[in-house]
């Protein structure tokens, strides 16, 4: 098959996208524009300006932009233009479903309703299904470099969106703030009816990855790269079936593997991991959904049928009904008799 095919091939295949902070696909563009329409001055005069401030090397230089970035966003209307963008780039790459995040205190914290923040994103889901045939769910994330009191007082207000909330999760700055820190407020989201997710493993020790599926009790570990650094842990996952949703290219414009020749994702998949290709934040990584799965392929060598693994993994680990999922799994295999 040669990389064109590979990559028509990969292209048409349907995927899940399972990590995705839907504040990290803020292009430049979108953010100048949102910028103008909403009266704001930003410290930087072109989207080449912008562009050039995304180059940085670890996560916490990648969240001191994010987090500026996110001031642009005011309105219903801002959030959905986000969601919406997103949703075109991710139908564009083959992606029929999204669990994507989204960081309500980032908002709440500068004075945006939680109300807004949601009917927006709602608003950009609800269309991107009538238009694009892609469904999604939502999950909203703690920042755990805030209080577990901050946590609390965010979930307080979510609860009048439950029926619109998929899960919980944790994200941010990892090293110092381990998932034990929300131990009790994931706790109570899951007794609220919610699935709970966690970051862990990305910066974070394979400790870290232990709390998340021991103390946390997660149903899906987000990143998880460093549980390989634990025989044991791995095995447990293994055993578990826990699904990873794994960046490639969040790993390597965070400095977590040198280079994408020595990703782990090809040795998860060997171990039998149930790992996923997943974006993070695109706008600021350098590629959405395919670009994952292609750059990764070419640099690590994955064969068709692990793109046809990945992809299944995406769809088994969502929260999709089992029923969902089958006719999902039957639309791959359907695309891949045909291919």
């Amino acid at each position: 098959m040669t990389d064109t095919a590979f990559a028509t091939f990969v292209r048409g295949l349907p995927k899940a996208e399972l990590h995705m902070h839907i504040e990290g696909s803020l292009e430049p563009e979108l953010m100048f524009a949102l910028a103008q329409r909403n009266g704001i001055t930003l410290p930087f005069k072109s989207v080449d300006e912008i562009r050039a401030a995304y180059q940085f090397s670890n996560l916490q230089d990648f969240l001191d932009i994010y987090y500026q970035g996110a001031g642009v966003l005011r309105t219903a209307e801002d959030f959905k233009d986000l969601a919406l963008a997103y949703f075109k780039r991710l139908a564009a790459d083959g992606g029929t479903h999204a669990e994507i995040f989204f960081d309500p205190q980032t908002h709440t914290d500068r004075g945006i309703a939680f109300g807004v923040v949601m009917e927006g994103l709602l608003a950009g889901m609800d269309e991107a299904e009538k238009t694009l045939g892609v469904t999604s769910k939502l999950i909203l994330c703690f920042l755990r470099h805030l209080s577990e009191d901050s946590a609390f007082e965010t979930l307080e207000l979510a609860k009048p969106w439950l029926n619109k909330l998929a899960g919980v999760g944790l994200d941010s700055s990892e090293v110092g703030h381990p998932p034990a820190k929300f131990a009790r407020v994931l706790q109570a989201a899951r007794d609220l009816g919610l699935k709970v997710v966690a970051h862990a493993g990305e910066e974070g020790p394979p400790a870290y990855v232990w709390e998340a599926i021991d103390l946390v009790k997660v149903d899906r570990i987000d990143h998880g790269n460093r549980a390989l650094e634990d025989e044991a842990l791995t095995a447990r996952l293994v055993k578990d079936g826990v699904t990873l949703t794994v960046c490639p290219l969040s790993n390597l414009k965070l400095c977590g593997v040198p280079s994408l020749d020595v990703h782990p994702l090809k040795t998860m998949l060997a171990l039998g991991l149930k790992a996923t290709v997943n974006s993070d934040d695109p706008a600021y990584f350098g590629g959405y959904l395919l670009e994952n799965y292609l750059a990764t392929a070419q640099a690590v060598g994955l064969t068709r049928d692990e793109i046809v693994t990945l992809a299944r993994n995406s769809f088994a680990g969502s929260f999709l009904s089992e029923a969902e999922k089958a006719a999902r799994l039957a639309q791959i295999d359907a695309y891949v008799a045909a291919h």
